[in-house]
């Protein structure tokens, strides 16, 4: 080989490196991402946000879907969107039902409260 040769041998070999390692990158942060984006819908479902949000879960697996069949797709930068809005609409299920049960909670204990003081009073008397 020529010198010649040779540098455009060690252009073409780090052209490839880089073009591997840049196209092996947009994989693994889309793959991560919708993994955590899953686990944040699956997570705001055990919290009880079906229930307490349904909206907001429907549109949290609605757009999981999505980034899945992105993902599929090979659309990584579609798919990490998709999975963003997801987790999102999730914490905000799981924010709801969190608030709704810490509501009822509250209310269990104001009428334990208000039981308590008539019979307080009753026995007062």
């Amino acid at each position: 080989m020529t010198r010649n040769s040779k540098k455009w041998f060690m252009v073409i070999c780090s052209s490839a490196v880089f073009l591997a390692v840049g196209c092996s990158n947009l994989k693994t942060p889309a793959t991560a991402d919708v993994a955590v984006s899953k686990e944040a819908v699956e997570n705001a479902a055990g919290a009880g946000g079906a229930e307490f949000a349904p909206m907001e879960m429907t549109s949290a697996r609605e757009k999981m879907a999505l980034a899945n069949k992105a993902m599929a797709a090979k659309n990584y930068k579609l798919a990490i969107d998709l999975a963003s809005q997801a987790e999102a609409d999730a914490k905000l299920a799981q924010s709801k039902a969190n608030s709704a049960k810490a509501q009822a909670a509250a209310n269990a204990l104001q009428d334990d409260i208000r039981v308590l003081r008539e019979e307080l009073d009753r026995t007062s008397k």
